[in-house]
C-alpha cells in the first residue's frame, strides 16, 4: 500500500461533496461544544463519587492523555485534510481492516454518546418540571437538533458557535463566582480549601479510586477528536486545524480542572458526587437567588450543545463509511446544501435507545449509555496512537509542516495509557458492560469484515498500487 500523499489522494477523492463551510473560530467551538457537555457537569460527579478530590489528578492524567492525542491528530490531520479522519488514517496506513473498525468503533461510540446527552437533558429539565416524564423532552428537544443538522454545515456552525459560546462565558463566570465565595468564606463555614483533606483525605477511596475516575475523565474528554472529523469542511484547513487544536487543548484543561478545584472547595466531594450536577450544588451554596436556575439553564445549553455537534460528527462518520464502501450507499449521498442527510437520520438510533431506557430503567439510563459508548470511543483514542506510530514510519523522510514533540515516546506513552484505561473498566461494576460489549462487539465486526467487504478491500487496495 503506498503511504505517500499521493497514495492518500484517492481516500479524499471518493470523500468529496460535503461544503468546505467551517471557519477556525467555529471548528475550535465543535470541539469545545462536544467535550463541555455532560461529561464536565454530569459526569464529573461519577468521577468526584470514585476518587473524592484526588479526582483532580484523574482529570491531569486525562488531560494528559488528551493532550498527546490532539498532537497525533494534529500531525496527521495537517498532511490529510478529510471527514473520514482517523478512520481514513488506519485505513491507509495500518490496514482496511483497521479503518473499518475504528470507523464503526467511533460511529457506535457517538450514536450511543448522543443518548447520555439526551439522557442528561431529561435530568436536567427535572430541575423545573419533576413531574414531567423524562422521554418528553428527550423527543422535543431531539427533533430541533435534527432540524439544526439537516439544514446545512453553516447552520450547524453557527448554531454551535452560539452554544459554545455562552458555555465558555458562563464558566468564565463560575470561575469568577466561586473563587470570590472560597477566598471570602468565614473559617467556620465549611467552605475552602481545607475540603480537600477534612473528609477521609485527599484520596479517601485510595489509588484505586483515583485510577477509576480516569475512566470517567476519558469521557469527558470524549469528542477533542471531532477537530479531525470537522477538518474536512473547513474553509482553510491546515490553518484552521493547527489554531483549533492548540485553542481547544488549553480552554479544556484549563476549564476542567479550575472548575472541579472550586467544586471540591465549595461543596465537599462526599455531597458534590451525589445525585445531580455539583455544578447546580455549588450556585445553590452561594445563596444568591437564582443562581441554581441559571447554572441549570447553562448545564441544559451545555448538553443540548454536545449533542448538536455528535449527531454532526457521527453523521461524517457513517458518510465516510458510505464512501468506502462499508455500508450502503445512500449514507454517502449528500442534499443539496450538501448534508448526508440519510447518515445523519441513521445516527439518530441512540436517541431511541435512550427514550427506551429513560422509560424503562430511568435511574441506570445515564450509566448504562455511558458505558457502552465508552468503548469505541476508547478503542478509537488508542488506534489513533497506533496509527500515529505508522505515520509518522511512513513518514520518515518527509518534511511535514506540523509535528509533535516527542515521539516515539509520546504516541507509545498515550497508548499505553489508553490501554490500562480500557482493561481497569473490566475490574470495575460501573464500566464492566464496557468490554463486556466492546470485545464481542470487535469480534462481530472483524467476522462481518472478512465475510463481506474484504475481498472488495483487496482489489481497491491494488487499484491503488
Amino acid at each position: 500500500m503506498k503511504t505517500t500523499q499521493a497514495g492518500f489522494d484517492s481516500i479524499v477523492e471518493r470523500e468529496k461533496g460535503l461544503h468546505r463551510g467551517l471557519s477556525s473560530g467555529q471548528l475550535s467551538m465543535i470541539a469545545i461544544g462536544g467535550a463541555i457537555g455532560t461529561g464536565l457537569f454530569l459526569g464529573s460527579a461519577f468521577a468526584i463519587g470514585f476518587a473524592g478530590p484526588s479526582v483532580l489528578v484523574s482529570y491531569a492524567i486525562g488531560g494528559l492523555i488528551a493532550l498527546l492525542l490532539m498532537g497525533c491528530l494534529a500531525e496527521m490531520t495537517v498532511a490529510h485534510p478529510t471527514s473520514g479522519s482517523f478512520g481514513a488514517y488506519a485505513e491507509h496506513y495500518i490496514g482496511p481492516l483497521a479503518g473499518f473498525l475504528v470507523r464503526y468503533g467511533y460511529w457506535s461510540s457517538i450514536v450511543f454518546a448522543v443518548g447520555t446527552e439526551v439522557t442528561a437533558i431529561a435530568v436536567y429539565m427535572k430541575y423545573w418540571f419533576p413531574a414531567v416524564p423524562g422521554w418528553y423532552w428527550i423527543v422535543g428537544f431531539s427533533a430541533g437538533l435534527i432540524g439544526i443538522n439537516a439544514a446545512s454545515v453553516k447552520v450547524f456552525g453557527a448554531v454551535e458557535y452560539g452554544f459554545s459560546m455562552l458555555k465558555i462565558a458562563a464558566i468564565v463566570v463560575f470561575l469568577i463566582l466561586g473563587a470570590y465565595v472560597v477566598f471570602r468564606a468565614p473559617v467556620d463555614s465549611g467552605i475552602g480549601l481545607a475540603n480537600y483533606t477534612s473528609h477521609g483525605g485527599f484520596f479517601p477511596k485510595g489509588a484505586w479510586g483515583m485510577w477509576v475516575a480516569v475512566i470517567v475523565s476519558i469521557f469527558s474528554y470524549l469528542s477533542i477528536e471531532m477537530i479531525a472529523v470537522a477538518a474536512g469542511e473547513a474553509q482553510d484547513p491546515q490553518r484552521a486545524i493547527t489554531r483549533a487544536f492548540r485553542a481547544t487543548m488549553f480552554r479544556l484543561v484549563f476549564f476542567y480542572l479550575l472548575t472541579l478545584a472550586l467544586t471540591l472547595a465549595i461543596v465537599p466531594w462526599n455531597a458534590a458526587g451525589e445525585d445531580g450536577s455539583p455544578f447546580v450544588k455549588v450556585m445553590a451554596a452561594t445563596h444568591i437567588p437564582g443562581a441554581a436556575g441559571v447554572i441549570n439553564l447553562v448545564i441544559l445549553v451545555a448538553a443540548l450543545s454536545a449533542m448538536n455537534s455528535q449527531l454532526y460528527i457521527t453523521t461524517r462518520m457513517m458518510f465516510s463509511l458510505s464512501r468506502a464502501g462499508y455500508a450502503p450507499r445512500r449514507f454517502g449521498e449528500v442534499s443539496r446544501n450538501g448534508v448526508p442527510v440519510a447518515a445523519l437520520m441513521l445516527s439518530t438510533i441512540g436517541i431511541g435507545l435512550a427514550v427506551a431506557l429513560n422509560v424503562f430503567v430511568p435511574k441506570a439510563s445515564f450509566t448504562l449509555m455511558m458505558s457502552v459508548s465508552m468503548f469505541g470511543a476508547m478503542f478509537t483514542w488508542l488506534m489513533i496512537f497506533v496509527t500515529h506510530l505508522y505515520f509518522r514510519r511512513a513518514h520518515e523522510a518527509s518534511k511535514l509542516s506540523f509535528r509533535m514533540w516527542g515521539y516515539p515516546y509520546a504516541s507509545l506513552a498515550g497508548a499505553l495509557l489508553m490501554l490500562a484505561t480500557l482493561v481497569t473498566t473490566y475490574f470495575t461494576d460501573e464500566f464492566r458492560l464496557t468490554l463486556v460489549y466492546g470485545v464481542p462487539f470487535v469480534v462481530a465486526l472483524s467476522v462481518i469484515y472478512a465475510v463481506w467487504y474484504r475481498r472488495r478491500a483487496d482489489v481497491a487496495a491494488a487499484q491503488t498500487q
